[in-house]
C-alpha cells in the first residue's frame, strides 16, 4: 500500500508556552544479557553481567533542545583514575565484556539549558577461571635419625568475582578440620588471587589418594562450578633436569644447533618448555619436547635459552644454555702519541702506542695479529704487543713502539680473527709518518650561526684537519641532558655534517662538534660550536573560519574577518570575493590604516541577489587564511521536541497509529517571520511522499508547535521533513525518523498494553533458567512448513503484519519443557492490579499456560496466579487475572510443552492496570475473536454494523 493511498487526517495547533527550552534530564535503562540488577546496601544500582556477554546501557534523556549524551567510566572504585570512554551516543554497547571493563558508568546529558544531568550505574562483571593446583612438601629431621616427618601442602588458587568458595575432597569425601586430625585447611597470607591450602601433616598411608579442589561462585550469572584433581602417590616428586651440553655453548654461524633437555625425575610426568631471552625463539627454531633445534644459526640468535619443566609439584626445574654464535664487527683503532700523556704529537725519540679493538662474540676468544708494511711485525725490545690495557676496552690489542725511530714509520695493519673458525677476519690499517698529526676542528667561515625557517631542513658543519681524519661527534650544549633530534645524546658523522630535517623551535640552541676518540688520536678531544636559530614566522589564523550569517531582507549586514594570531601580527592584504568573483576593495578606515588586524565588508541592504557565499582572504607575508561567510535571509531549521509523553498512540485492531510531532523554531526573529511550514511524510522503503503546507501566525522563540500525524501503518516507520518558509523562500529543513514503538513499562506503572509489535517487546526478557524461549513472529515471518492444526494464523488484530509471542513445541522440545517470559520490575503503588491478556491454545497436544507473580519484597518468591491447560480451539480468548503483590513485582508467562509437537501456545495484547478486574468475566471457553474461516458469530457481526452504516452513508454524500 503506497503512502498517497493512505488517508491521513492531520491536526495542528500550538501551545502558548514559551520559551520552551527545558533542561536536560536523564535516567539509565539496561538491556542485553544482565544476570541481575539489584540495589546494594548503599542503595546504588548494581548491574551484574557475566564476562563475555554483551553489555548494553541506554541513557534515556529529556530536554529541549535535544541533549547530547556522553558516556564516561571510572574503574572499580571511586579512588581509581577517571577514564573517558568518549562514547557520544545514547546507547552504550560493549560486545564480549571483559573483567577489566567493570566499574561505574556515567551518562552525562547536556543541552546548554541549566546544569547537565548525570546518572550512573555500577557494572559488576562476574567470572570464574580454571583453578590451579600445586603441590609442595617439606622434609625435616625429628628426634635425630629415628624417623622423618613429611608434610605435604596442596595449594589451590583461582581468580574469580565474586570471591569463590573452596571445597576440598579426598576421593568423593569432603574434608574438614573436625573430621581428620591430620588435615589443616587455611588461607595463606600475601597470595595473589584466592588461595586455599590443604595441609597433610606427617603423611600417612591413607593420605595417598586423589584430591579435588572444587571452586564455586554459587551459580551467579549461571557460572558453573569448576574443579581440578591431583593424584598424590608415594612417588610424587618435583621435576629434575639435566642438559646434553655445557651451560655455555659456542658455535659457528651457519651451523645447526641441537640441545636436549633430559628429565631425570618428576611424578606426574613434567611438561617441558623452551624460551629465549631476550625476545622469542628464533624464526625457524623448533622446540619439540625437550629437544631444541636451531637450523643455520646466526649471530642474532645468541642469547640465553631456558628449558623449564613443570608438573605442579614443588618449584619448576630450570636449566639455561648460554648460546654464543661467533661473530666480529666494528673494527676501530686509536693512536696514543705519548703513553704518559705529556705530548699530543708524534715525535721521534718518544714512545708511541697503536691500539686495535673489534666487537666479538665470544670476546675473549679473539686473537690479534700485527703487520708492518704487509709483513708480520717482529717483536723486539722496542716493539711490544700487549693485551687488555686497563685504560682501553676489554680484549684490546696494543702495539707499543719504544723510542720511536725514523725506520718505524710505515703502514701498520691489525687483523682480528677466530682461529679455526669460519668467521671472516677483520682488519684496520694505520699509517704512521711525519705527516701523521693530531686533528684540529673548526667551523667554516660564515657557518658559526645557522638561521633557518621552522619546518625547513638545516645543515650544521664542522671541518676536521689532521691525519688520520677522525669522525665527528655532535651533541647539544645549552640544554641539560638534551637529546639530538635523532633521539640520541651523541651522533657520529664521518664527514662532519649534521643534517636536520624539518627543524622546530625546540631545536634552537648551541650544538657541539668534537673529534671522536676511535679511528683517530687518543688525545684531548678538539671542539667547536655552532649556533642554530630557528625562525618561527606564523601564518595567520583568522576568525570566523566559517560563519552562517542570517538577516531579514532589506537590513544591513556587516562581515568582519579578524586576525587571531600570526607573526607578524598584522594583515598585509585582504581580498573579498562573492560567489568566487573578485569584489572591489572596501574603503580603508584611517585609524586602522597602519597595522590593521581585521578586514570588513558592509552590505547596506540584504537582497536575494546579494545572498550567497562571501570569502575574505588575508595574508601576513608568511601565509594566508580565509574567512567564509554564508549570507542569506533563509530561516533556521526547526528543532524537533522529543520529550512528548507517549507520542505514539496505537490502534492495533485497525493497524494504525498516531504520532504527536512537536517542534520549536530556532531563532525566528533573526530573519523575516515564518509564514508556513512544508511537511513531507514518506514511509521508509517507499519513494512517494505526502506533502502538506501548515500555515502559522507569528512564531515566537521557544514557542512549542504541534502537528498530529494520524493513520500511520503499524509497524512501519516514516521519514518526516519539515521546512520553514518566509518571504525569502524555503529555509533550512529538519528531518527525523518516526518509529512505531510500544510503551516501555515504567517502574511506576499506570496503564500499559503490550502488543509485541516492537522488537524490545515492552521490556520483557527471556528467563535464563528455563528450557527454551518464547518466540516473536507474525503471519509473514512464521515458518510456512509449520505443523498444521496448531498455533494462530495471525495476531489478535487479524492482519498479517501483527506480531504475537508463542512457544514452538517441535523438536528438540520434550514433555514438560518450560519457556518463561518475564516482565520488567514494577514498583507496587496500589493494593490490587489486573492482568489482562489474549491467549491462543489450539492443538491436540496443548500443554499448559501459567501466569506467575514474582515478588521481590523479601527475597524472590514466585507464586501461581492463573493456569489453563488443553486444547481451547482455533480462537483468541481473553483472560483477566487479579493479583495483589506485597512489594516490587514481575509477572511471568510460563508455557509448558505437552505430550507432542501439536502444542503451540500464543499470547498477545498484555495489559497491566491498577485496580480490580472486571467482575463479569467471559467464559474462557467462549471465543472473543474468531479466526478467519471459522465462521463469525452474529454478535460479532452486529458490532461491526454500526461503523459500517456510517461509512456507507458518508459515501452516498
Amino acid at each position: 500500500l503506497s503512502l498517497p493511498c493512505i488517508l491521513m487526517f492531520m491536526h495542528f495547533y500550538c501551545k502558548g508556552q514559551f520559551p520552551y527550552s527545558t533542561p536536560a534530564q536523564a535516567q539509565i535503562a539496561h538491556a542485553g544479557q544482565a544476570c541481575v540488577v539489584k540495589e546494594d546496601n548503599i542503595s546504588e544500582r548494581v548491574y551484574t553481567i557475566r564476562e563475555g556477554d554483551t553489555l548494553m546501557l541506554q541513557c534515556l534523556v529529556t530536554g529541549h533542545p535535544r541533549p547530547q549524551v556522553r558516556w564516561t567510566k571510572t574503574a572499580g572504585s571511586a579512588s581509581d583514575k577517571f577514564q573517558e570512554t568518549s562514547v557520544f551516543n545514547e546507547t552504550l554497547r560493549i560486545e564480549r565484556i571483559a573483567r577489566t571493563q567493570g566499574g561505574r558508568y556515567y551518562c552525562k546529558a547536556e543541552n546548554g539549558v541549566g546544569v547537565p544531568a548525570i546518572k550512573s550505574i555500577r557494572v559488576d562483571v562476574q567470572y570464574l577461571d580454571e583453578p590451579v593446583l600445586t603441590v609442595h612438601q617439606t622434609v625435616s629431621d625429628v628426634r635425630g635419625n629415628f624417623y622423618q616427618e613429611k608434610t605435604v601442602f596442596l595449594r589451590c588458587t583461582v581468580n574469580s568475582n565474586p570471591p569463590a568458595r573452596f571445597i576440598w575432597k579426598r576421593g568423593s569425601d569432603t574434608l574438614s578440620h573436625s573430621q581428620d586430625n591430620g588435615v589443616d585447611i587455611y588461607e595463606p597470607l600475601y597470595t595473589q588471587g584466592e588461595t586455599k591450602v590443604l595441609k597433610l601433616k606427617n603423611l600417612r598411608p591413607q593420605d595417598y589418594a586423589s584430591y579435588t579442589c572444587q571452586v564455586s561462585v554459587r551459580n551467579v550469572c549461571g557460572i558453573p562450578d569448576k574443579a581440578i584433581t591431583f593424584r598424590l602417590t608415594n612417588t610424587t616428586a618435583p621435576p629434575a633436569l639435566k642438559l646434553s651440553v655445557n651451560e655455555t655453548l659456542v658455535v659457528n654461524p651457519g651451523e645447526n644447533v641441537t640441545v636436549q633437555c633430559l628429565l631425570t625425575g618428576g611424578d606426574p610426568l613434567p611438561q617441558l618448555q623452551w624460551s629465549h631471552g631476550p625476545g622469542p625463539l628464533p624464526l625457524g627454531a623448533l622446540a619439540q619436547g625437550g629437544t631444541l633445534s636451531i637450523p643455520s644459526v646466526q649471530a642474532r640468535d645468541s642469547g640465553y635459552y631456558n628449558c623449564t619443566a613443570t608438573n605442579n609439584v614443588g618449584n619448576p626445574a630450570k636449566k639455561t644454555v648460554n648460546l654464543l654464535v661467533r661473530s666480529m664487527k666494528n673494527a676501530t683503532f686509536q693512536i696514543t702519541p705519548d703513553v704518559i700523556k705529556e705530548s699530543e704529537n708524534i715525535q721521534l725519540g718518544q714512545d708511541l702506542k697503536l691500539s686495535c679493538h673489534v666487537d666479538a662474540v665470544p670476546q675473549e676468544k679473539v686473537t690479534y695479529q700485527w703487520f708492518k708494511n704487509g709483513k708480520p711485525a717482529r717483536m723486539s725490545k722496542r716493539l711490544l704487543v700487549t693485551r687488555n690495557d686497563p685504560e682501553l676496552p676489554a680484549v684490546t690489542s696494543s702495539l707499543e713502539l719504544i723510542d720511536l725511530h725514523f725506520s718505524d714509520y710505515g703502514t701498520y695493519l691489525c687483523m682480528a680473527s677466530f682461529p679455526g673458525a669460519p668467521v671472516p677476519d677483520l682488519s684496520v690499517e694505520v699509517n704512521i709518518s711525519s705527516e701523521t698529526v693530531p686533528p684540529t676542528i673548526s667551523v667554516p667561515k660564515g657557518r658559526a650561526v645557522v638561521t633557518v625557517r621552522e619546518g625547513s631542513p638545516a645543515e650544521l658543519q664542522c671541518e676536521v684537519r689532521g691525519k688520520p681524519r677522525p669522525p665527528v661527534l655532535w651533541s647539544r650544549v645549552d640544554k641539560e641532558a638534551a637529546l639530538l633530534p635523532s633521539g640520541l645524546p651523541l651522533e657520529e658523522t664521518p664527514d662532519g655534517k649534521l643534517r636536520l630535517e624539518r627543524v622546530s623551535r625546540e631545536m634552537s640552541g648551541t650544538y657541539r662538534c668534537q673529534t671522536a676518540r676511535y679511528n683517530g688520536f687518543n688525545v684531548r678531544p678538539r671542539e667547536a660550536q655552532v649556533q642554530l636559530n630557528v625562525q618561527s614566522p606564523v601564518p595567520p589564523e583568522v576568525e570566523p573560519s566559517s560563519q552562517d550569517v542570517r538577516q531579514a531582507l532589506g537590513r544591513p549586514v556587516l562581515l568582519r574577518c579578524s586576525l587571531l594570531r600570526g607573526s607578524p601580527q598584522r594583515i598585509a592584504s585582504a581580498v573579498w570575493r562573492f560567489k568566487g568573483q573578485l569584489l572591489p576593495p572596501p574603503p580603508v578606515v584611517p585609524a586602522a590604516a597602519e597595522a590593521p588586524d581585521h578586514a570588513e565588508l558592509r552590505l547596506d541592504a540584504l537582497t536575494r541577489d546579494s545572498s550567497g557565499s562571501y570569502e575574505c582572504s588575508v595574508s601576513n607575508d608568511v601565509g594566508s587564511a580565509t574567512c567564509l561567510f554564508q549570507v542569506s535571509a533563509k530561516a533556521y531549521s526547526p528543532e524537533f521536541y522529543f520529550d512528548t509523553p507517549n507520542p505514539t498512540r496505537s490502534h492495533k485492531l485497525s493497524k494504525n497509529y498516531s504520532y504527536v510531532l512537536q517542534w520549536t523554531q530556532r531563532e525566528p526573529d533573526a530573519v523575516d517571520p515564518v509564514l508556513n511550514y512544508r511537511l513531507s511524510v514518506r514511509q521508509l522503503n517507499q519513494h512517494n511522499a505526502m506533502v502538506k503546507a501548515i500555515p502559522v501566525r507569528r512564531v515566537e522563540k521557544g514557542q512549542l508547535l504541534e502537528y498530529i500525524l494520524t493513520d500511520l501503518r503499524v509497524p512501519h516507520s516514516y521519514e518526516i521533513r519539515l521546512t520553514p518558509y518566509t518571504t525569502f523562500g524555503a529555509g533550512d529543513m529538519a528531518s527525523r525518523i518516526i518509529h512505531y514503538t510500544e510503551p516501555i513499562n515504567s517502574p511506576n506503572l499506570s496503564d500499559n498494553t503490550c502488543h509485541f509489535e516492537d522488537e524490545k517487546i515492552c521490556g520483557y526478557t527471556q528467563d535464563v533458567t528455563d528450557n527454551f524461549d518464547w518466540t516473536r513472529q507474525n503471519a509473514l515471518t512464521q515458518n510456512p512448513k509449520r505443523s498444521p492444526n496448531t498455533g494462530p494464523p495471525t495476531d489478535i488484530s487479524g492482519t498479517p503484519e501483527g506480531y504475537y509471542m508463542f512457544i514452538e513445541t517441535s523438536r528438540p522440545r520434550e514433555l514438560g519443557d518450560r519457556a518463561r517470559l518475564v516482565s520488567p520490575l514494577y514498583n507496587a503503588s496500589a493494593k490490587f492490579y489486573c492482568v489482562s491478556f489474549f491467549y491462543h491454545m489450539y492443538g491436540k497436544h496443548i500443554g499448559s499456560l501459567n501466569l506467575l507473580v514474582r515478588s521481590r519484597n523479601k527475597g524472590v518468591l514466585d507464586s501461581h496466579a492463573w493456569s489453563l491447560s488443553g486444547n481451547k480451539g482455533n480462537v483468541w480468548q481473553q483472560a483477566h487475572v487479579p493479583i495483589s503483590p506485597s512489594g516490587p513485582f514481575q509477572i511471568i508467562f510460563e508455557g509448558v510443552r505437552g505430550s507432542g509437537y501439536l502444542g503451540d501456545i500464543a499470547i498477545d495484547d498484555v495489559t497491566l492496570k491498577k485496580g480490580e478486574c472486571p467482575r463479569k468475566q467471559m467464559d474462557p471457553n467462549k471465543a472473543v475473536v474468531v479466526m478467519p474461516g471459522s465462521g463469525a458469530p452474529c454478535q460479532f457481526m452486529a458490532q461491526l454494523w454500526g461503523p459500517m452504516a456510517i461509512f456507507l452513508l458518508a459515501l452516498q454524500r
